[in-house]
C-alpha cells in the first residue's frame, strides 16, 4: 500500500504526524503549567499534596510523547535532528534536562527519609514547567523565524552562533511564542485542576481567578506572535528547482491558499477562548475539554503552515539554500515506507492511553484520595 505512493506523499504523510505529535505534546504540557502553581494556589501541605498528586497522574503521558515526538522526527527527517541537536545543543540540553529532573521529582518527593526534602523537589518541578514550555515556544518560533546554521553538500551542518542555540532568546519573535506556550501551559493546567478535584471550594475559587490572570497575558503574546508571523517574509521553496526564496506574507498566504488548515486554526483559537469563558465566568468544569481540542488543533495547523504549501519548516536565517524542507531533509523512500506501516499501530496506542486516562481519571481527587491506601502518592 504505501510503497505505491511517491517519496513526496509519504514526506507529506509524515509532516501530518509529526505536526499531530507536536500539537500532542503541548496540549499535554497542562502538567509543567500546573506544576508552576503549586505554591501560588495551595495555602497548606495538604492543598499542595492534591495538586501535585493530580499532575502526578499524568507526568508520564507528556514525558512518553516528547520521547515519541523525539524519534518519529530523527526516523523521518534525520536532517532536521542533526542540524538542530547538533547545533542548538544547549538550547535541547537545558530542555532535556528540565524534563529528567521532573522524573526524579514525581518519584523521589514523598520518599521517607528524603534528605533533599520534598521543597527541593517541588522546586524542581516548578523549574520543569517555567523551562520546559517556555524553551518549546522559543524552538517552535524558530521554524518560522529562522536559525543560523549552513549546510554543504554531504549533508554536514554547521552551527555559526558559538552560543549553540541560546541566541534563539535574544529573538523578540521566538520570546513572544515563547511566553504565550508559558501561560498557555498554565491556563490548561488550571483547567485541569478545575476538572479534577471535587469538595474543595475555596481552592476551586483560587483557581478560577488565577485562570483569568494568566489567560490574558497569554492571548496577548498568542496574539503578537500570529500578528507577526502573518505579516513578515517567509523562508519559500521553488518546487521546480528546490530554491529557497523569501516571500512577502508567506505564512498569512499559507493559511489562504490552505482553506482548510486556517478553518482549523480558527476552529481551535475558538475552542481555546470558549474553554477560558466557561470556566472563569460560568463556573465550569469541563473547559479543559473545549480549550484542550483547541490546543491541538491550532498548534496542528501551525506546524503545517510551517511545512507545507512549498515552506522550509527549519529556515536558515544565515545562508537561505541550507533551509530544510520536507522534500529535503526527509528519509529515503524505503525508510518512509516502512516507518508508515508502524504507523498504522498509532489507532490501537491512541485507545490504550485513553482506557489508561479514564482509569486513571476515575476518581476525582479529594483529601480522602489522598489517605486512601489503594493510591500511589507523589
Amino acid at each position: 500500500m504505501f510503497e505505491t505512493l511517491s517519496h513526496l506523499a509519504l514526506q507529506q504523510y509524515w509532516w501530518l504526524i509529526i505536526s499531530a505529535l507536536g500539537a500532542a505534546l503541548v496540549l499535554l504540557m497542562f502538567v509543567q503549567g500546573g506544576q508552576t502553581l503549586f505554591a501560588t494556589l495551595s495555602k497548606n501541605k495538604e492543598e499542595r499534596s492534591m495538586l501535585i498528586n493530580i499532575m502526578g497522574r499524568k507526568w508520564e503521558f507528556t514525558f512518553t510523547t516528547l520521547v515519541v515526538f523525539g524519534g518519529a522526527f530523527f526516523a523521518s527527517f534525520p536532517l532536521f535532528y542533526s542540524t538542530s541537536f547538533g547545533g542548538a545543543y544547549w538550547a535541547w540540553m537545558i530542555l532535556l534536562f528540565a524534563f529528567i529532573i521532573q522524573a526524579v521529582s514525581y518519584e523521589y518527593r514523598s520518599w521517607p527519609d528524603n534528605f533533599l526534602g520534598s521543597r527541593t523537589y517541588e522546586t524542581f518541578l516548578f523549574i520543569n514547567g517555567m523551562i520546559g514550555t517556555f524553551l518549546v515556544g522559543v524552538v517552535v518560533a524558530s521554524f518560522f523565524t529562522g536559525s543560523s546554521f549552513s549546510i554543504n553538500d554531504m549533508n554536514q551542518s554547521f552551527w555559526q552562533s558559538p552560543l549553540r542555540g541560546i541566541e534563539l532568546l535574544f529573538n523578540l519573535h521566538n520570546l513572544s511564542l515563547g511566553l504565550a506556550i508559558f501561560f498557555l501551559a498554565r491556563v490548561l493546567g488550571l483547567l485541569y485542576f478545575i476538572n479534577s478535584i471535587e469538595g474543595e471550594e475555596e481552592l476551586s475559587a483560587r483557581m478560577r481567578k488565577s485562570l483569568l490572570r494568566n489567560a490574558v497575558p497569554f492571548l496577548v503574546f498568542f496574539l503578537v506572535f500570529v500578528i507577526w508571523l502573518l505579516l513578515r517574509d517567509g523562508y519559500a521553496v521553488n518546487p521546480e528547482t528546490g530554491e529557497i526564496f523569501m516571500q512577502a506574507n508567506k505564512y498569512f498566504i499559507n493559511f489562504i491558499e490552505m482553506p482548510v488548515v486556517l478553518l482549523l486554526f480558527v476552529a481551535g483559537v475558538a475552542l481555546v477562548k470558549w474553554g477560558i469563558f466557561i470556566s472563569t465566568f460560568k463556573a465550569a468544569n469541563n473547559g479543559i475539554w473545549f480549550s484542550g481540542s483547541g490546543v491541538f488543533l491550532t498548534v496542528f495547523s501551525l506546524l503545517l503552515v510551517a511545512g507545507f504549501n512549498n515552506t522550509a519548516f527549519y529556515p536558515s536565517s544565515y545562508d537561505l539554500q541550507s533551509s530544510i524542507t520536507i522534500m529535503n531533509g526527509s528519509s529515503s523512500h524505503f525508510t518512509l515506507t516502512v516507518m508508515s506501516y508502524v504507523s498504522l499501530m498509532v489507532p490501537f496506542v491512541v485507545a490504550y492511553i485513553w482506557c489508561t486516562w479514564r482509569a486513571i481519571n476515575r476518581h476525582k481527587m479529594n483529601r480522602k484520595e489522598l489517605e486512601s491506601k489503594d493510591s500511589h502518592i507523589y
